[in-house]
């Protein structure tokens, strides 16, 4: 049940005498950073964002600074908004702010702290990222799955053009095509398939339970107690549900896979790879499925949203599209598609998906928890505290990027008297060891709808009763954001793209 404040009238008179105590437990002689005042016990909860978190914590920096704090219940939270803060704590001391902190809602009664995203730092995530390591960590590992993502992609750029009206599910599909071939070998079903709707279900679900501010017993953990029975505990019967659907997701592909690799006839995968000429322990077998688990769940998500948001730009900005297709047009020719081995050939393209990473956000915030105390700039950053660093704010700052609002691939091109502006991938997936272990998988999936979709596609706004009809550019979602769905018109360039893409599907 979302975070109201009918709790407030359940938890106070219980917890008085704990929040008073952490309210006034001893404190540094360094001050907190800066931030609003708030009120006596409840601190800041007033001002705690329920939704678009991002851009409230963007206006609390523009009034406190790049690094702030916010107390709810006597509870610390520090705000970075500066990437030269965030590198300085999450990479150059990541070894205190490796750690998520203790998300009850999403991580311990959703079962999200199975995951490697919200796995507690300490031996099973470091034999987790191990594994992902070895299956998929590097780029080199990578080149084996690209004909599956080339594949894929030929078969959604044909799918587009025989109905442009379902983009947005054509970009779901295909995401969960490429990211379960990989992770468990699994090929989806024409139509609905049971564990691609079982992915987007979870995720959904993940985005709401994990925004920061939803749900009151984040704040309050001692709330997970109560019985769900019990008025106002609405959430235990939530995340009872929300818990079976991902245990679902993770079970299902695991048994699947398990299934193909007795029987020998399992494809090369995530999950074939780690079984491969060993002998598993129950806890190793565990630790495997929910690597691949992340890497189902996780990757689907993520390139969903920069690949939709790909079409979103490619329809508000025109010019961008035609000066990709001529490169396209000079570098591959009019007689072949491109594939992710082009990619060095293609500056502009490269610089289209860079700039797709940076203006298209897909998770605005990054959350760890500081292991022990610490100072940062002379402000005291209590042990346990919540760090909240605001990716996206990071990445659309104007002393950073040159009209950040507007899509510009040439902000990533050298040209005379200018150096490119700072690459967005060095903040978009994360910092220091909880950096996204799929990075590569990320760049080649994303990479390969830029090329494929604009070497074979034209993007134009949809014509409706004579009037072009102007997307809002609008984010939906919590932990993890999508552009809200939009029109759009999707046709072959030409009579030709539209042949040799028919004759790269029936290869």
């Amino acid at each position: 049940m979302p975070c109201t404040m009918g709790y407030l009238d359940i938890a106070l008179a219980a917890l008085g005498v704990y929040l008073i105590k952490r309210l006034f437990q001893a404190k540094s002689r360094l001050p907190l950073p800066p931030g609003p005042k708030g009120v006596p016990i409840l601190g800041n909860i007033f001002e705690m964002p329920s939704e678009k978190a991002w851009l409230a914590f963007e206006k609390l920096s523009e009034k406190h600074g790049n690094l702030s704090s916010m107390n709810i219940f006597g509870h610390c939270l520090i705000l970075v908004n500066s990437a030269a803060i965030a590198e300085e704590l999450l990479d150059k001391r990541s070894v205190s702010y490796s750690d998520r902190p203790p998300m009850v809602m999403a991580g311990e009664l959703s079962g999200w702290n199975k995951a490697l995203l919200m796995t507690k730092y300490g031996e099973r995530f470091r034999q987790i990222r191990k594994y992902f390591h070895q299956a998929i960590g590097a780029r080199t590992s990578i080149r084996a799955f690209v004909p599956i993502v080339e594949h894929e992609t030929l078969r959604f750029a044909q799918k587009v053009l025989c109905d442009d009206t379902r983009l947005e599910a054509h970009v779901r599909k295909t995401a969960g095509a490429i990211i379960l071939r990989i992770s468990h070998g699994y090929e989806v079903q024409d139509g609905i398939d049971p564990l691609v709707e079982l992915a987007d279900k979870a995720l959904e679900q993940l985005s709401e339970t994990a925004a920061p501010g939803a749900y009151l017993v984040d704040i309050i953990p001692i709330l997970k107690y109560i019985p769900e029975w019990f008025p106002g505990a609405g959430f235990q019967k939530t995340a009872k549900r929300y818990a079976k659907t991902l245990q679902d997701a993770a079970d299902q592909a695991h048994n699947y896979a398990k299934t193909q690799i007795a029987s020998g006839i399992a494809p090369n995968s995530f999950t074939s790879r780690l079984f491969e000429g060993c002998s598993l322990t129950e806890t190793e077998e565990d630790n495997v499925k929910w690597a691949a688990a992340s890497v189902y769940l996780g990757g689907s998500d993520t390139t969903v949203s920069a690949n939709y948001a790909f079409f979103l730009a490619m329809t508000l900005y025109p010019d961008v599209q035609k000066k990709a297709q001529a490169e396209l047009d000079v570098v591959i020719g009019k007689d072949r598609l491109p594939t992710y081995a082009d990619r060095g050939s293609l500056p502009y393209v490269e610089a289209l998906f860079k700039e797709i990473l940076r203006w298209n956000i897909v998770a605005p915030l990054t959350i760890r928890r500081a292991s022990k105390d610490d100072v940062c700039g002379g402000y005291f950053i209590p042990k346990d505290a919540h760090v909240i660093v605001n990716i996206w704010h990071i990445l659309h700052d104007e002393r950073t990027y040159v009209n950040p609002m507007e899509f510009n691939p040439e902000r990533f091109l050298a040209s005379e008297g200018r150096e490119p502006e700072t690459d967005p991938r060095n903040t978009c997936f994360g910092y220091g060891r909880r950096i996204c272990p799929g990075l590569h998988l990320a760049e080649v999936s994303v990479f390969m709808t830029c090329a494929l979709s604009l070497a074979v596609l034209d993007v134009r706004k949809t014509v409706e009763n004579g009037v072009e009809i102007t997307p809002e550019i609008e984010y939906l979602g919590g932990s993890i954001c999508h552009p809200a769905p939009f029109k759009c018109s999707i046709k072959a360039r030409s009579i030709q793209a539209e042949a040799l893409l028919s004759q790269s599907n029936d290869s």
